[in-house]
């Protein structure tokens, strides 16, 4: 059976501060943003979207219901250079099976950033 769903496309973060969250955020995934307005920033990493949009009522306290990771190399390294960068702990690296890796930080407005190392995940 032929699926209708193309894969994932864009991750959105709100931030209460849409100009400072812009300026982390390219420092963060090295990368500037390909759009930029006042109402979105949107950031190409590695062919998918990374969106930006203004909370009108800023929560630092936000829903973890929902988690998209980011894909690395060398997950013990990311980890620490994303809180160097001021990204909080959330998760330390751990083994989820095999040789795949997870973890998380949260960024300064709240948002969890996931983290996997997948040796296995090919796209396709």
């Amino acid at each position: 059976m032929k699926t209708t769903i193309l894969g994932l496309r864009t991750v959105i973060y709100k931030v209460g501060n849409i100009a400072e969250a812009k300026l982390w955020y390219a420092h963060l995934f090295q990368t500037e943003p390909y759009f930029d307005e006042v109402y979105y920033v949107g950031f190409n990493i590695g062919g998918y979207e990374l969106g930006l949009q203004p909370e009108e009522i800023p929560a630092i306290e936000k829903q973890e219901s929902v988690m998209a990771y980011w894909g690395v190399d060398d997950i013990d390294s990311e980890y620490e250079r994303m809180l160097i960068l001021g990204a909080t702990a959330h998760e330390k690296p751990q083994n989820v099976g095999g040789d795949i890796m997870v973890a998380s930080v949260k960024d300064p407005w709240g948002n969890c950033i996931g983290l996997i190392y997948n040796p296995e995940f090919k796209l396709s």
